[in-house]
């Protein structure tokens, strides 16, 4: 396995998202990744239940920005040798993606989902 150094370009994971990014410190275990590109948009509700839709709070999650900064754990952070996508196509393509899976799912879970992505795409104007 490649050791992570800070200005690689690389993948991590975040919650339930997938980006691209270039990793800038490294302390205690973790990376922190400034977000370059969005591979897979985060799922809509609670991380502690996933797919269920009677909980206390279903949560929109967002994917993260443009240059946002976030700690990922480094396990999850990996090594990325490639062409980086622009940004803004890139969370145009994640969010097609995870709005098709949503939209061939028929439960409650989906239905929530569905409405916080609505939302969501006003916002991010797509």
């Amino acid at each position: 396995m490649e050791q992570i150094e800070p200005g690689m370009k690389v993948t991590a994971l975040y919650k339930t998202g997938k980006y691209i990014g270039e990793a800038e410190q490294i302390k205690n275990g973790k990376v922190l990744v400034s977000v370059l590109s969005v591979l897979k948009h985060p799922r809509q509700g609670d991380l502690h239940n996933p797919n269920q839709s009677d909980v206390p709070f279903f949560h929109q999650r967002k994917a993260l920005a443009l240059h946002e900064k976030t700690w990922a754990p480094i396990h999850s952070v990996k090594p990325f040798d490639g062409e980086i996508p622009e940004y803004s196509s890139s969370l145009k393509a994640a969010f097609d993606e995870h709005l098709l899976e949503i939209e061939e799912t028929d439960n409650q879970w989906a239905q929530k989902s569905l409405e916080e992505l609505k939302k969501l795409k006003k916002e991010y104007k797509l």
